[in-house]
């Protein structure tokens, strides 16, 4: 059965195959590192990227992690016992410019004993304006990946990630999903903990050839000052989403985790317009349609 340590070093060098690629993609900005010390137990390896050709702000961080659960993750988690560990690697891209989605990708793994453990992660994508064959290429290569380890992993992961990255209070999603999963282990996929494992890594290495092809669509498109108060907005949403939802970033601030790596995932710039309303029938109102559960983009 394969040990958390071997995750954790399989993480890193997943790590640094993706720091690699977006380097050689952006063919200007370099990642520059921060080691750290979690007070408790572990540290980690912060990576930014910033002021790119493409990519105007990134993080991709690995964290491997130790210590004593806090009492409100183990009523979360519904467990009794303390000592946990903690390791995966967490990426997010914003782009210069508009017309190139954001992404986010996170694979982890979560232990507490030998019968308390678990795979989370997933892959979503948020496009500033949706562009629908890069929304199908997106689905068609995350389910490609998933229909490699299990035929229901794609239709269940991708409804999972529908209903996780949606910011109720504005009743759209964050952008059109992609898959999530947490908390897979061998009773609820009918996988070993070495297959959930494989799975993790495969959907890891996806990431970097996925969105070289939706960057080097975009990459080149000029864009106006209107679409770029547009890509702040969306933005902005995104920062919504990731302050008021998102559960690693509640994870990372309970568990006493390092404040710069948790928040690396908030873009340099955001902007706020009181009751925005796009116009009939432009991109921006195309965009708000599809901002919704449920398409089948396959």
């Amino acid at each position: 059965m394969i040990l958390k340590e071997e995750i954790a070093e399989a993480y890193q060098r997943i790590q640094d195959e993706i720091c690699q690629a977006l380097e050689s993609l952006d063919g200007g900005a370099k990642f520059e590192e921060e080691l750290w010390e979690r007070e408790g137990g572990g540290g980690g390896r912060t990576r930014i990227i910033q002021n790119g050709n493409i990519l105007e702000k990134g993080g991709v961080n690995f964290s491997a992690v130790h210590g004593k659960l806090p009492e409100t993750i183990k009523k979360a988690f519904g467990v009794d016992s303390e000592d946990f560990f903690a390791t995966g690697v967490s990426i997010v891209i914003h782009p210069n410019n508009p017309h190139v989605p954001i992404i986010h990708m996170n694979i982890r793994y979560f232990e507490l004993n030998d019968e308390v453990r678990w795979f989370g992660g997933g892959i979503d994508l948020t496009p500033h304006y949706v562009q629908e064959d890069d929304a199908r290429y997106f689905h068609q290569t995350l389910k490609d990946v998933c229909d490699r380890h299990k035929d229901s992993f794609y239709e269940e992961f991708k409804t999972w990630a529908d209903n996780y990255f949606f910011i109720k209070h504005r009743n759209e999603t964050r952008g059109i999903g992609g898959v999530f999963y947490d908390k897979l282990t061998p009773g609820k996929t009918g996988l070993s903990y070495d297959e959930i494992f494989a799975f993790s890594c495969d959907l890891g290495r996806a990431f970097a050839p996925l969105y070289t092809e939706l960057v080097n669509r975009h990459r080149d498109k000029t864009y106006t000052t209107a679409e770029k108060d547009w890509q702040l907005l969306r933005r902005g949403r995104y920062v919504e989403f990731n302050l008021v939802y998102d559960s690693g970033t509640r994870f990372g601030l309970e568990t006493n985790g390092r404040i710069e790596s948790i928040l690396m995932s908030l873009p340099a710039q955001a902007n706020w317009f009181y009751n925005f309303t796009p116009s009939a029938n432009s991109e921006e109102a195309k965009t708000i349609a599809l901002l919704r559960k449920g398409i089948n983009w396959v």
